[in-house]
């Protein structure tokens, strides 16, 4: 049974440490009454965790009982547009998972995020693991760059040993799904593919669906996603 969005709690505002920057970052948890998962979910490059998307995914989440936890990388924090070096990133993505795993009342624990948040995710987890972690969520997975078109950026998603959920647009620039659905196929992952969506998963107007209902299907994928994961 969904929880209303009237009935959802107000959002908690926190911060954790990050060792390998030498600072705090903020984080923001949503935790429904009735959470049966926690999903610890990173920005994308350019946008950090208050963004409308992360807030819409938030509250569409939490009214599928999914709690989250989003955060800031160090550069977005300091106000900066160049993301960090990687080992920052990364060692970001673990602190974030710890702070969840000790806010997060005990539940299944899930990691990934927007663009870049979900692509540092899976480095985390292919580099030294993210045990805590009982699956990885994408939420459009940037494959490649705009402008080059490879593979490159899936080679370490080999030596990811959690199960992992790729949600895409069939118009995303930075994942041509003619390469991304073989690498899905050979690890055994799920992909979820939206119709007519972009990166940022918003729809043509001629589609007849609006970027709301097309989020609202993300939470519910996710939350039956999770929910399997869980009982296996």
């Amino acid at each position: 049974m969904s929880t209303p969005r009237e009935a959802l709690p107000e959002t908690v505002t926190s911060s954790f440490g990050v060792e390998a920057a030498s600072c705090e970052v903020s984080s923001l948890l949503l935790l429904p009454p009735a959470a049966k998962s926690i999903l610890v979910l990173g920005h994308g490059a350019g946008a950090g965790m208050a963004h409308p998307f992360m807030n819409e995914m938030a509250v569409l989440l939490a009214m599928n009982n999914v709690a989250t936890f989003r955060y800031q990388f160090p550069y977005m924090e300091r106000g900066r547009k160049m993301p960090d070096r990687p080992p920052i990133l990364l060692a970001t993505v673990r602190a974030a998972v710890d702070a969840a795993h000790d806010v997060g009342a005990g539940l299944p624990l899930f990691a990934g995020g927007k663009s870049m948040g979900g692509r540092i995710a899976s480095l985390a987890a292919a580099d030294e693991g993210l045990p805590a972690a009982r699956g990885l969520v994408f939420l459009g997975f940037p494959l490649h760059p705009r402008a080059k078109v490879s593979v490159d950026r899936a080679k370490h998603l080999a030596a990811v040993s959690a199960p992992m959920l790729f949600l895409q647009g069939t118009r995303d620039k930075l994942a041509d799904l003619n390469l991304l659905t073989p690498i899905c196929q050979r690890l055994g992952a799920t992909l979820h593919v939206i119709s007519g969506a972009d990166h940022s998963f918003c729809m043509l107007k001629r589609s007849g669906r609006s970027d709301r209902q097309v989020l609202a299907e993300l939470a519910e994928v996710i939350a039956r996603w999770t929910a399997l994961r869980i009982s296996k």
